[in-house]
């Protein structure tokens, strides 16, 4: 298993940030299939990703960048912003790994690595097309949650299309 570690984003590293939504995107644009979301622009870029910003001015939003035996390999966004609507401490706001560092452990390490030690209520909200990641993200809340606070749930309305899984971490 390589070195997985995660790597507090400073706004010095919003460039890398910006780069990786390209590709983060690119991935994404398979479950946007039918819809307006996801078009190239002019430039041939994806557009920027619209909070990120936020992630440097306000309060309960940590930006990560996840490296691999100390290369770059993919980023973890984490808010306090809860797609279910109700009270929540901590929420995966977008994860990312690049293709050559999948299906090897190096997500869970990194999920693992973000969640574990912030104590609280959790909640990752994943898209209802993107099934790999629901099972992925299962996996994750069952280890790293309290037993017996697991809480998946589909949603479909303003907040939310697809899974949400709530859960405690002491």
């Amino acid at each position: 298993m390589p070195n997985v570690e995660l790597q507090l984003a400073g706004p010095e590293r919003r460039g890398a940030l910006d780069a990786l939504f390209q590709f983060y995107t690119h991935d994404f644009s398979d479950f946007w299939a039918g819809t307006d979301r996801g078009e190239l622009q002019e430039d041939g870029r994806f557009a920027d990703y619209p909070y990120l910003d936020s992630y440097w001015s306000e309060l309960k939003r940590w930006p990560y960048l996840v490296r691999v035996d100390g290369h770059l390999a993919g980023f973890v966004l984490i808010n306090d912003v809860a797609h279910s609507g109700r009270p929540v401490d901590f929420s995966v706001a977008e994860f990312f790994v690049v293709r050559k560092h999948r299906r090897g452990g190096v997500g869970k390490a990194a999920a693992r690595a973000a969640i574990a030690g912030r104590p609280g209520q959790w909640e990752l909200a994943v898209a209802r097309r993107n099934v790999g990641a629901q099972a992925f993200w299962r996996g994750v809340a069952d280890e790293l949650g309290v037993p017996g606070t697991v809480e998946a749930r589909e949603q479909d309305d303003d907040l939310w299309n697809g899974l949400i899984l709530r859960f405690m971490v002491a």
